[in-house]
């Protein structure tokens, strides 16, 4: 995917502040949601040839609300209440919209009766301003898939009786772990890609950042949120140096450490810091711990690996799972022995999660090429190859199959 334009920056940011002002005023998300993703085609296509406005928002809010009263006038049972908020807009009424706006915008669409994959697909549209196109480019699905489930979204809202308010104390912690599961999700399918000739969808990372540093501003005693948006920084801080030149990857220990965003690793180190000082500890602080003690170590060799698998063991703990049982396994790797990591991988790989997938033969094929086992480690990277539907990473497995064969 092309990196984004200032004006489709500029129409991200202001999208949920549209969408929040509207809906606010008028109350029925879904109709007023239609009518901002209008009013951002048509700025889209008006911008770039007349040049942005004196106030984009306003000229958002304006054209989407006219958008919105067509919509509504089309019901003409509600025809004599639109001709009010009409004479009401046209005389000059306010529809400003505050920061705790988005931040309900952001918990209406994680509400519990959505899927995740509803969620998510909900929130990069009315919150992250992503049309319906580019959601479906960056999950690679027919676009009418999307509009399907966007629609599905926003009706099962409608039927779940959701108002544009913040959900009461008592909702909203469940509610809050909806949010940052839905922001992590959007943030690691563009950090890694997980099908396509991209290795990285950048946009989608830079969303997810904006995003949840937005939510921080909302929240910033909660813990979890400072250490997801630590996570996804001390994470994106590596991406400069991921692909080489020719868009090969380029694994962790060979990567030119130089090229990592050290602004980034900085507020990322600090957040994380501060934050596991004062704050309840989560996973996503653990995992942003994890993230540090990778990003402060000069070389490869000079990893603490010790630490990581200290910090393995208290993340299964507190969230275990398929994927920090195989990470902890690579890290045990390094501070026990490749045999010692091969036996524990041998007996969790055809585990719930686990089974067939790629990162399992992955991990399998770097330890059997530790181990020297080299013949055993090539066909691993083969089965990995054919199981991965990343086309750089097929090609990168694929590379790592030939090397062990051209060295025999």
């Amino acid at each position: 995917m092309s990196t984004p334009t200032a004006v489709e920056v500029l129409l991200r940011e202001l999208a949920p502040q549209a969408v929040a002002a509207l809906t606010r005023r008028y109350g029925d998300f879904d109709l007023c949601e239609d009518a901002v993703q209008e009013a951002l085609l048509s700025a889209s296509q008006t911008w770039p040839k007349e040049g942005i406005p004196d106030s984009p928002r306003g000229w958002l809010i304006t054209v989407a609300s006219r958008r919105r009263i067509e919509l509504w006038r089309a019901d003409s049972a509600r025809r004599r209440r639109e001709e009010t908020v009409a004479v009401l807009e046209e005389a000059g009424t306010p529809m400003a919209a505050s920061t705790d706006d988005s931040l309900a915008l952001v918990m209406l669409c994680c509400h519990p009766a959505l899927t995740p994959s509803s969620q998510v697909a909900l929130t990069l549209r009315a919150v992250g301003g992503l049309t319906t196109a580019e959601i479906a480019r960056s999950f690679l699905v027919p676009e009418a898939t999307i509009a399907q489930r966007i629609s599905r979204a926003k009706q099962r809202i409608r039927d779940a009786g959701a108002t544009f308010t913040m959900p009461d104390d008592a909702q909203r912690s469940s509610r809050l772990a909806s949010v940052l599961r839905v922001l992590y999700l959007i943030f690691t399918e563009g950090h890694t890609a997980s099908s396509g000739p991209d290795a990285t969808r950048v946009e989608l990372a830079a969303e997810a950042i904006r995003l949840t540093r937005m939510l921080r501003e909302l929240v910033p005693d909660e813990g979890e949120v400072s250490g997801l948006l630590a996570l996804m920084l001390l994470t994106d801080a590596r991406r400069p140096a991921r692909t080489g030149h020719d868009g090969a990857l380029i694994p962790l220990a060979a990567q030119d450490r130089s090229l990592w965003d050290s602004a980034a690793i900085s507020e990322g180190v600090a957040l994380i810091t501060e934050t596991l000082a004062h704050a309840l500890l989560g996973p996503y602080q653990v995992q942003a711990a994890i993230a540090a003690v990778h990003d402060e170590a000069t070389t490869a060799s000079a990893t603490d690996w010790d630490e990581i698998l200290g910090l393995y063991d208290l993340l299964e703990l507190l969230e275990p799972g398929p994927m920090v049982t195989l990470n902890r396994i690579v890290a045990l790797a390094q501070v026990d022995g490749p045999v010692v990591a091969l036996a524990q991988l041998e007996s969790v790989a055809d585990g719930a999660g686990l089974a067939g997938h790629y990162r399992v033969d992955v991990v399998r094929a770097h330890l059997l090429e530790q181990a020297g086992d080299r013949d055993a480690a090539r066909e691993a990277f083969r089965t990995a190859a054919r199981r991965t539907l990343s086309t750089l990473e097929q090609r990168y497995l694929e590379q790592q199959a030939l090397r062990l064969t051209e060295s025999r």
